[in-house]
Order: structure tokens, then C-alpha cells, then sequence
């Protein structure tokens, strides 16, 4: 058996980064950028009025009471042409937001801080006066003032999400270099699983839980998923999956179950006769110990994990998740911390990870309280759960307001954080 630490480095010693692909902009949400994107353009690509009101020279600033007759009026969209551009330079011209701004003209009042004094035959303004001062750049949104041409705007590894698509679409980027998504096999044992939740349940049998509660995990973690099977226990059956996720061109499949040390678990077996490369089998976490990784030759990663709901979820988000960021060339997630509430006597040797409530109290400390039922075939804490509570291998008693890690439940999202009262 082997640490944690010691089980992660050789996981990811296996991973190289998957090849890239372009994607058109629209279908972008929630793939990784494979390599930096750089901008062609200035955002702002001109300097424009940013409110409605009128624009002036104001190289020499004007006072609160000044008074300006109006040359013209421009709207956002609108080309000014030469003849207007020399009247406007010679007084105020009528803005609106987002048009550029006349040339020798480097200001701009908002509508509602001046007094209208005249106007023309339309009801349009002819003359106003200035209720504030005015400085040359007041409400003028300058060209490159967001991201200047040549600048990079997103590092390779970012994951696009809807604020990424904002920026790249208003640059003018139709595709972006992605890294291909991962194509992950997944693989459920156990004569007891009844997959069709539409049939009433067997004697003796359970809805196959950990199945779709995968496919969900992955499809949100950027993951392809080919491949959701259930066999029964035994080898044959196994084999036959593992050989179909092979022939799919899996880059990682991930089982459930039989990996353990009793008659019915084949699943270390099985792997040795399609010559794999055995990673590690065993693992000083709980849940999830049994938890087993190999290389097959020439084909894709395999990890197997325990058969029961908690060691799946803990195994997911603590093993199979660090391989799908270093796939994708993401590196690790950052840390994040809270106080403990309840007080934990984890057993020495063991890497713990807990289901837990995250709260943030009055003074803005986060903190975390430890669910009572950690058993791991409880799946109701689980959907309840913010977060994963990390307790490593030394943390000892750990009393009220220990600072531990956390981790988000949902891999790729921030956890829930809710009030306390």
C-alpha cells in the first residue's frame, strides 16, 4: 500500500497533454485552451463617448457655467464626415454612447449635467451650458484602454466559460485552439445492478447508482464519455468491456467494483493478462483504499475503484480527476481552507476525505462542518455536501477551529457556500 502523494506522482507520470483541436467559438463552453490566445485588435478598436450627452476640446479644462453651441449630433455607428468634423471641432457636438469621438474633440458631459439653453427648428439642442467642470478624457472610453493589440488575453490550461466567451467574441476570434476532451470508458460490476430505472427492482438487486453519477462527473469535467456499461461478476464479461473501450480509442476508463481482494474481485487479474503496466493497488485514503491503476500496453489508463458509492465519489474526485486536469494540461487545483467546527480523531496513516457543510460566519471566516454519517455507503450526505474535508496522513486530533483543506464536491465549480445564522 502506498500514500496518496506517492499514488498521484505515478498516476500523472503516465499523462502526457492530448492533442489540440480548433472549435468554432459557439460550441467553446467548458473546453480548455490548448495553447495562449493573443488579441490582433485594441478593445476599444476606437476612443468613444461612454454615456450620451456632448462632446468638447477641453485640452483647456471648462468651468461649471461655461456655455457651448452645438454643431452636430453623432450617434454609435454613425460615420462623421469631413464637413461636420471641422464644425464640431469648433465647438460641442451631441453624443451618444458608444460613438466615436470627433476628431479635436477629447471630452464628454453627460446629457443630464447640462442645461439646454436654445434649440433648433427639430427640437434638437443649439445651445447648452455645463452645470460641472470638464477635463480633457471625462467619460471618454480610449482605444486599447481594455487590451492592447498584441496583448494575451487567456493562458493556455484556462477553461472557457461564458466570461471567456464575452471577451474572445467581442475580439472578433471565430475558433480557439482546445485540448481535445478526454474519451473515458466507464465500466460498473456487479450482478446486483440493475441499470433500467424503469423496471421495478429485482429481489436482491440495486439501482446502479455509480454508473450515472460518473457519466454526469465526467460530462462536466470536460470529459467525453464513450462508453457507461454493467457486467456481472465475472471476468469474461469484464474483459469484453475493457477490450470495447480499447477498440473505441479510450485515452482512460474507469471501473467500479471487483477490485478488492475477495473471489469475485478479478478485476487485478483480468489486467494482468492484457499486460498491463500495474501503477499501484492500494491506497492509504479512506474512503477508497482498494483503489487500483495500471497502464495498458498501448492502450489507455485504467482506474478501478471500489465498488461502493462514497469510495467512487472519493476516488473520482481525488485520483481520476488530477488525471483528467493533467490530460488537459491544467495542472492542479488551487487550495482552499476553512476552520473546522467539528472536532475529527482521524486514523494515523490514512489520507481522510470527508463530506462536510462550508458556511461563512459573520466576520467572513469560512467554516466547515463535518457531516456525522461519513459511512461510506450513504449517498444522501453526499448529495447534501458543499465540500470534501482533507485530512492527511499526520493531521492527528484535530480540535475545533483547526484550520483543513477543502475541496469543492463538484469538480470544476466553486462549492456552495452557505450563511450561518
Amino acid at each position: 500500500m502506498i500514500n496518496y502523494t506517492q499514488a498521484l506522482e505515478r498516476l500523472l507520470a503516465q499523462i502526457g497533454p492530448l492533442p489540440r483541436e480548433n472549435c468554432v467559438l459557439g460550441d467553446a463552453v467548458g473546453r480548455v485552451l490548448a495553447k495562449a490566445v493573443t488579441s490582433s485588435i485594441a478593445l476599444p478598436s476606437f476612443d468613444h463617448a461612454a454615456m450620451d450627452g456632448y462632446a468638447l476640446n477641453a485640452a483647456t479644462p471648462w468651468a461649471a457655467g461655461s456655455e457651448h453651441a452645438i454643431y452636430g449630433s453623432h450617434a454609435a455607428g454613425d460615420a462623421l464626415h469631413e464637413a461636420s468634423q471641422h464644425e464640431v471641432g469648433h465647438g460641442a457636438c451631441e453624443i451618444m454612447t458608444g460613438a466615436s469621438l470627433p476628431e479635436g474633440l477629447d471630452a464628454v458631459i453627460a446629457v443630464e449635467r447640462t442645461e439646454c439653453l436654445a434649440t433648433g427648428p427639430t427640437g434638437m439642442p443649439t445651445r447648452i451650458r455645463l452645470r460641472d467642470a470638464l477635463r480633457a478624457g471625462d467619460n471618454v472610453r480610449y482605444a486599447g484602454s481594455d487590451v492592447a493589440p498584441g496583448a494575451q488575453v487567456l493562458s493556455a490550461g484556462t477553461r472557457i466559460g461564458s466570461a471567456q466567451i464575452m471577451l474572445l467574441a467581442a475580439l472578433g476570434v471565430a475558433t480557439v485552439p482546445v485540448v481535445t476532451r478526454p474519451r473515458v470508458a466507464i465500466i460498473c460490476t456487479g450482478k446486483e445492478l440493475q441499470s433500467d430505472p424503469t423496471h421495478p427492482l429485482g429481489a436482491e438487486r440495486i439501482h446502479n447508482s455509480n454508473g450515472p453519477y460518473l457519466v454526469a462527473a465526467l460530462g462536466a469535467a470536460n470529459a467525453r464519455v464513450l462508453a457507461c456499461e454493467a457486467v456481472d461478476d465475472t471476468a469474461v464479461t469484464y474483459a469484453g468491456a475493457l477490450q470495447r473501450a480499447i477498440e473505441a480509442g479510450a485515452d482512460l476508463v474507469v471501473s467500479t467494483g471487483a477490485v478488492s481482494m475477495g473471489r469475485y474481485d478479478f478485476v487485478p487479474d483480468t489486467l494482468r493478462r492484457f499486460h498491463a503496466q500495474l501503477l499501484f493497488h492500494k491506497v492509504a485514503i479512506r474512503p477508497g483504499k482498494p483503489l487500483l491503476a495500471a497502464r495498458l500496453a498501448n492502450g489507455p489508463l485504467v482506474i478501478a475503484l471500489p465498488g461502493t458509492p462514497m469510495a467512487v465519489a472519493a476516488g473520482l474526485r481525488f485520483i481520476v480527476m488530477p488525471a483528467l486536469r493533467e490530460m488537459s494540461g491544467q495542472g492542479g487545483e488551487p487550495a482552499m481552507h476553512a476552520l473546522l467546527d467539528t472536532p475529527q480523531q482521524p486514523k494515523a496513516g490514512l489520507r481522510h476525505f470527508l463530506r462536510a457543510s462550508l458556511y461563512q460566519h459573520s466576520d467572513g471566516q469560512m467554516h466547515v462542518t463535518v457531516t456525522e454519517q461519513q459511512q461510506p455507503f450513504r449517498i444522501r450526505p453526499f448529495a447534501d455536501a458543499d465540500v470534501w474535508v482533507v485530512l492527511p496522513e499526520d493531521a492527528g486530533d484535530c480540535p475545533a477551529g483547526t484550520r483543513v483543506q477543502v475541496v469543492g464536491v463538484e469538480p470544476g465549480e466553486s462549492p456552495r457556500l452557505r450563511v450561518a445564522h
